[in-house]
């Protein structure tokens, strides 16, 4: 073999290349001017927080899931003041077979399943991280380990592994590995990815130090080079919590079976509303999700089910028009980007609302309603002298004809209020001057303004040249400005 690339001195040629590196100081990585950056600390958690007053704080951002916040704010709260209590108390003998408040959240897409948790980790303030459960194998060899959701906790939190000890990991589409789902990626074990969970559900401790990542390897000798010592930084799971959600496609299919053979309700009934399936999750069982394709020591470990109900169309208007709707805030923070501000009638929301709920994608679909909506007028609007843009039904149903309006009567009026303000001089516009200058806009392809601006702009000096204090622009002034303000100026020097 030949020296040069045996292993050994492959090895020793990457520890001199590290020893070369101008290692930075972590403390100045990312560091405002004038100092070192606020990392977060174990201080900065809400251990106090009751379930009452989270339950408040989550009804100002979530609609129509009342039974869901009750439950996952009651056992979040618990959860954290639990912590609390064995972190002030260490002394307190261990509970053996102590099975913390891990969650199951059962409901369709955009009900605000991640919203939710996420909205609680902000309050909280830990560490929180999102993954999908069909990105994980047994294996780690179709996307990543489930081990790196919870090394993601500590680099939320620049490297402090006893705040990451406290984080909330969020794993959707965890019904995609159950055994009877359906599976469109490689052939995985499935069983294997839900065993991998289990021991992080339950009390493990993982290494932040990955054989297959080269970044953890280099840090990793780094760290041993200026410590002199070789370091092995785990993360234990005990109190992180984890919270996992699915829409569960066939689940009251399950449960409605499992009633007819105990005589129990559903006997042959069919499943057709959203009723229908809220009467059945509410009747779940372990036995259930077992059925399902979820192994017994899985569901053992997630003791906490809820569900979460289908937005219908009073759902959907009630998240637009909460005072914390982050579709309608947000639009209203784009357009206040460029000045304007943006204002909703009732109407336009119930329109928003009724079209988004034809979509069946829940409250994602508001999103895409609204910038179907007001995309032109995002576009269009910054080019001109608009300050304020109500919504309203009308508006909506004849998006297209109200910009154009809209642009129009901007442009003039924002021409009239320049020119006097620049010349003294009041200036107005006909019916017939108003229509050919649209006309030879739209022929031309130029924006309106541009086209009174350099139609218009010699004006200025010639109408105060003529003694002019009021002007009227008729269709013969805008089909050709240049030869109208040429007689008029000869007109008054004859005249002088």
């Amino acid at each position: 073999m030949n020296k040069d690339k045996s292993p050994l001195h492959l090895d020793q040629r990457f520890q001199e290349i590290l020893k070369e590196q101008i290692i930075p100081d972590a403390d100045a990585i990312g560091s405002p001017p004038g100092g070192k950056r606020t990392k977060p600390t174990i201080e900065d958690i809400r251990f106090d927080i009751n379930p009452e007053e989270l339950i408040d704080y989550l009804n100002g951002y979530v609609v129509d899931q009342a039974r869901a916040v009750e439950v996952i704010a009651t056992k979040i709260c618990t959860h954290f003041h639990r912590m609390w209590l064995e972190r002030e108390n260490p002394d307190l003998p261990k509970i053996i077979g102590f099975v913390k408040s891990n969650m199951q959240l059962i409901g369709p897409t955009g009900v605000g399943k991640t919203y939710l948790i996420k909205l609680i980790a902000d309050k909280l303030h830990v560490p929180f991280v999102k993954g999908d459960a069909t990105k994980f194998s047994e294996t780690g060899y179709v996307g990543g380990d489930v081990e790196d959701l919870v090394r993601e906790l500590v680099y939320q939190v620049d490297g402090n592994i006893k705040l990451a000890e406290y984080g909330i990991v969020y794993i959707d589409e965890i019904d995609k590995i159950a055994s009877t789902g359906n599976w469109n990626g490689p052939d995985v074990s499935r069983g294997g990815v839900q065993r991998n969970l289990l021991k992080l559900m339950e009390e493990t401790e993982v290494d932040m130090k990955v054989p297959h990542d080269l970044s953890s390897q280099m840090e990793a000798v780094m760290e041993t080079q200026r410590t002199g010592k070789v370091s092995r930084k785990k993360v234990n799971t005990r109190n992180i919590l984890f919270v996992m959600s699915g829409a569960f496609t066939g689940l009251p299919e399950i449960i409605a079976k499992r009633l007819k053979k105990g005589g129990m309700g559903f006997t042959g009934k069919a499943i057709t509303t959203a009723d229908d399936v809220e009467n059945l999750l509410e009747k779940l069982h372990a036995l259930d999700l077992i059925e399902y394709g979820f192994e017994s020591e899985f569901v053992g470990r997630v003791p906490i089910v809820t569900y979460l109900n289908e937005l219908d169309e009073d759902g959907l208007f009630d998240i637009l028009k909460g005072p914390n709707s982050a579709v309608t805030q947000g639009k209203r923070r784009d357009f206040a980007a460029y000045g304007i501000n943006l204002t909703f009638d009732d109407s336009a929301l119930r329109m928003i609302a009724r079209d988004a709920h034809h979509l069946g994608t829940g409250a994602r679909g508001l999103v895409s309603v609204v910038e179907k909506f007001l995309l032109p007028f995002e576009r269009s609007l910054p080019s001109t002298d608009v300050e304020r843009l109500h919504i309203t039904e009308e508006l909506l149903s004849d998006t297209e004809g109200f910009l154009k309006e809209l642009i129009k009567q901007h442009a003039f009026e924002s021409f009239v209020n320049r020119f006097m303000k620049q010349t003294g001089i009041k200036i107005e516009f006909s019916s017939g001057a108003i229509k050919e200058a649209v006309r030879m806009s739209t022929e031309r392809g130029i924006p309106l303004k541009k086209l009174l601006d350099e139609g218009l702009k010699d004006y200025e000096y010639g109408l105060k040249l003529v003694g002019k204090t009021k002007f009227s622009v008729t269709r013969t002034v805008i089909s050709d400005p240049k030869g109208y303000l040429d007689k008029l100026v000869k007109q008054s020097y004859k005249k002088g």
